[in-house]
């Protein structure tokens, strides 16, 4: 790959630079601050005849040292360094830093670089200093189009953040967070406010990590959000409050999950689901990059019922329109064998699943494979799932044809809307399973689909308001009891408390998800004030102790005023908007797998002495201490 190639690549990068300056109220003025003049990546045709102090990493070399090629995070600049000084620095290892001093020239007509952004001129150098000489060999070349492994660049990510991408993706995080504050804190009265990060076990949700202390028996607990602060705080009569909150949850690491992230937290009194749900479209709607395409407010509403039976998963992707259909016996004209004990059983349901070109695109191998994964993934045997594919001639290629006459068939594909070349899928089987499987099913088809190439979803992004989510859900290790859908602070509807007390499992939540192409992205929900209610959930519904939230109990009687919030996964919401896989994409300094970090080999042992200080016993895997 020639020099042109390579400077090529950071093309699209300098033009985001160039649209980041027009949008901030004051371009950065080098002189102010810095030994520099201009930034690489901002020279243009217009600067032609001015001296110029440049500073930056060596790029590239050309023609034997004659031309190097200087790049900072703004871009890169081609130099022409005169004749006295090329024998001197050509050898001079790539990533060395560098300062010169030069003058701006018009490239010689024919010879301008239309793929960089600087490409229409260079700079004549007269003097060159050596900041810093880089060392003959890195762990990797500092390339864009380099492949190398991911945990060697997070062992080393001080040199992958020198690359184009994630210059891009930090900065635009980092103007997005600015905005975000802007919007709060100066249009809206909010107030920022730092909670803290050394509290107490939280009863519920996610395992925290807990921090000794050199107190015998008495630690700290990491807050896996500020759920209790900011709840405090509304009781503190600061009426608005909102923190880019750092939260830690002891849980596996994904590509969407850490450790240790960070959300867009925030709270109000006296408001209730709309008053939240409205603050939050216009706040991303003022603050969503220009880079990334406009969106539209409002966002669309559904409720918990209908993402589960229309898509089988309470976060669906919407950029593309497959649905769930529930089969009723009406739809028959008559019906035997495998499909009669769905139709006909209490308890038990029939759904069906169009898969537009699934027969075309398809083996039968492959849909096997998604079938039994996605079983999997719901882990239950009670839901038996069929597929038949549809012929040219409308006519189904498969067993069960047998179980259904023609005009059944027939009413099926029109129903579903199933053309020639489709995949129709069916699953049966007790309450809601047999949608659970279908919408993995649904999720797993369109990305192999896509992997082979086939367009499935729209482009840009599609956010949805989920709402009206059950309070209460069967606790998901399968024992007995119920559990939080969100978490024991939310308020149940109004309408539904004559339940909470002898049919806690019929009562909805006010609790709102904010979901952006497929992925939950947020979730908040209008809170208990009232303390007598919030005892009577903790205590006889979820069997926790109270004792360990007496402070927010206690805090409740001394006039806490109706309140809600959101949290916004920032993380998350970054990633879908970059278009990164992971998070880890968009944070500049991620952990990998199980939680480490490569680039200073943590978690690590601490010494006997560290050990005895804090009262800490290390156990064997026969459970006796070392």
């Amino acid at each position: 790959m020639n020099v042109l190639t390579n400077i090529s690549l950071l093309n699209n990068f300098n033009k985001f630079c160039l649209r980041l300056f027009r949008n901030l109220r004051t371009a950065p003025t080098e002189t102010s601050f810095t030994n520099r003049s201009h930034l690489c990546g901002e020279l243009r045709s217009h600067n032609a005849g001015e001296n110029v102090t440049l500073c930056g990493w060596l790029q590239f070399h050309r023609l034997n040292g004659a031309f190097i090629v200087l790049r900072d995070w703004c871009g890169s600049v081609q130099l022409i360094l005169p004749k006295n000084i090329i024998e001197e620095y050509k050898s001079l290892p790539l990533e060395s830093v560098l300062e010169v001093k030069g003058t701006v020239s018009l490239r010689p007509q024919g010879l301008e670089n239309k793929k960089m952004a600087t490409g229409d001129i260079e700079v004549n150098v007269s003097e060159l200093k050596l900041l810093n000489m880089c060392m003959s060999s890195l762990p990797f070349e500092v390339q864009s189009f380099n492949q190398v492994k991911e945990s060697l660049r997070i062992k080393h990510r001080y040199l992958e953040l020198r690359l184009p991408h994630l210059q891009q993706v930090l900065r635009l995080r980092s103007k997005f967070v600015m905005s975000v504050r802007d919007y709060l804190a100066n249009k809206n009265g909010f107030v920022e406010v730092e909670t803290p990060t050394l509290f107490r076990r939280t009863p519920g949700g996610a395992r925290e990590f807990v921090v000794p202390t050199h107190t015998p028996g008495k630690f700290y607990s990491l807050p896996q959000s500020p759920q209790q602060f900011k709840q405090l705080l509304m009781v503190g009569a600061l009426d608005r409050y909102f923190q880019i909150a750092r939260c830690y949850r002891d849980e596996g690491t994904k590509p969407d999950r850490q450790p240790e992230f960070t959300q867009i937290d925030l709270e109000m009194s006296f408001v209730d689901q709309e008053g939240v749900i409205s603050l939050i479209e216009d706040m991303l709607q003022e603050a969503w990059p220009e880079e990334c395409g406009p969106i539209t407010l409002p966002f669309p509403r559904l409720n918990y019922h209908e993402v589960i039976t229309s898509y089988g998963v309470d976060k669906p992707d919407l950029r593309f329109q497959w649905k769930i259909l529930h089969l009723k016996p009406e739809h028959f004209d008559s019906v035997q064998g495998i499909f009669q004990k769905y139709l006909t059983s209490e308890g038990l349901t029939l759904q069906v699943l169009r898969i537009p070109e699934g027969a075309k695109h398809l083996s039968n191998k492959e849909v096997e494979e998604i079938k039994t994964a996605s079983s999997l993934k719901v882990a239950d045997d009670s839901v038996k799932v069929f597929q038949c594919k549809i012929k040219e001639d409308g006519s189904w290629s498969s067993g069960l044809s047998r179980h259904l006459d023609d005009t059944s068939r027939c009413r099926i594909n029109s129903l579903s809307g199933a053309e020639p070349g489709d995949l129709l899928i069916f699953a049966g089987g007790p309450k809601f399973n047999p949608h659970l499987i279908l919408g993995q099913i649904r999720l797993n088809t369109a990305n192999l689909l896509e992997s082979k190439g086939i367009k499935v979803r729209e482009d840009g992004f599609q956010f949805l308001w989920v709402d009206n989510f059950p309070l209460f859900l069967p606790k998901e290790n399968g024992g007995e009891g119920l559990e939080s859908a969100h978490h024991p602070f939310t308020a149940p509807h109004s309408e539904d408390l004559n339940h909470l007390y002898s049919k806690p499992e019929l009562v909805r939540g006010q609790h709102y998800d904010l979901v952006l192409n497929g992925n939950e992205i947020g979730g908040g929900s209008i809170r208990i004030h009232d303390s007598k209610l919030q005892r009577y959930i903790l205590s006889d519904i979820l069997k926790e102790d109270i004792s360990e939230l007496e402070h927010l109990l206690f805090a409740l009687d001394c006039g806490a005023p109706p309140h809600g919030g959101i949290a916004l996964g920032l993380d998350r919401l970054i990633a879908i908007m970059c278009k990164k896989d992971s998070i880890r994409d968009v944070i500049a300094f991620p952990k990998i797998m199980g939680g480490k970090d490569p680039l200073s080999d943590s978690p690590a042992s601490i010494s006997q002495a560290d050990m005895d200080y804090y009262h800490l016993k290390l156990k064997t895997q026969d459970g006796h201490s070392e």
